[in-house]
């Protein structure tokens, strides 16, 4: 069944309210579109954990630092709607950009520590404008789950606090990081990406995999990180914006294993941006 494409939050509220009068539990799924199979499982996830399920589309201007990125970010809303048919979802809402940000909005949500550092740190504004955008689709929702893929870490990271912070009450799901076969993590990004440039991209995670053996063998992550930064610019990239080994809960950047802790990386191919992280 094709969803209702919703545009304005009155309509979605009203749709909200009589679910939620009925008792029923209704779960998020916010993403700025261009659907893919990373996506589509937190669709499902959402169905097995909730009665009703709402998956938003919106392109936020105010986490985009660059404005070609902005321009060129992929716009596929038939596309992503039939995709969505098969999972019965009970609304997809799309607002405009004065749903989200009217003429006298005036307000950016901040969340300090967890967003000084990794893409907080190369992308100046970019957590103010996800924090900001996210508090609103939670408020226009009224959700009470919210589904995010553990692919993006750090927004993850940075959404379980501002929900806990501001007393949103909603419970955020992590879910795993959905890979192509070769390992690159599925990305709206991706296809951005030229046919040459897709058969470099693997190369990201292979060296991220290869590092984090030999940080379970005892290595230093600050040494076998070069290793691994010389390995992903050998494969063809042209930067290495970071790739840290880091501590879940705050963010902290560690020299060894120690509790849970994540490998995080980002790095440039073919002038597109591609991150990617793994537990250790």
């Amino acid at each position: 069944m094709i969803a209702p494409i919703i545009r304005t939050k009155a309509e979605l509220r009203s749709m909200v309210k009589g679910w939620q009068k009925a008792g029923e539990v209704v779960g998020v799924v916010p993403t700025m579109g261009a659907l893919h199979d990373g996506h589509l499982s937190l669709v499902a996830a959402a169905k097995a954990g909730c009665d009703r399920v709402i998956v938003t589309i919106f392109v936020n201007p105010r986490q985009f630092n660059n404005p070609s990125d902005l321009e060129n970010y992929p716009r596929t809303e038939g596309q992503d709607a039939q995709k969505l048919e098969r999972f019965d979802v009970d609304a997809l809402y799309v607002p405009g950009p004065a749903e989200i940000y009217p003429d006298t909005f005036a307000t950016t949500v901040s969340v300090a520590g967890l967003t000084d550092v990794l893409c907080g740190a190369h992308r100046p504004g970019h957590f103010d404008g996800v924090a900001t955008v996210v508090t609103k689709l939670f408020t226009q929702t009224r959700a009470e789950r919210a589904f995010f893929g553990e692919k993006d870490f750090q927004q993850l990271q940075v959404v379980r606090r501002l929900s806990a912070d501001l007393d949103l009450d909603v419970d955020v799901v992590g879910c795993p990081t959905i890979r192509e076969e070769d390992g690159l993590a599925m990305s709206s990004r991706n296809l951005l990406l030229s046919d040459r440039a897709r058969v470099k991209a693997p190369a990201l995670h292979a060296a991220m995999v290869e590092m984090a053996e030999g940080l379970r063998a005892g290595g230093s992550a600050f040494r076998l990180a070069e290793a691994a930064k010389a390995k992903v610019l050998a494969a063809g990239f042209t930067e290495v914006e970071y790739l840290d080994l880091r501590a879940n809960e705050d963010l902290r950047i560690l020299d060894r294993p120690e509790g849970d802790c994540r490998l995080l990386a980002a790095a440039w191919l073919a002038g597109v941006r591609l991150i990617d992280n793994i537990a250790v």
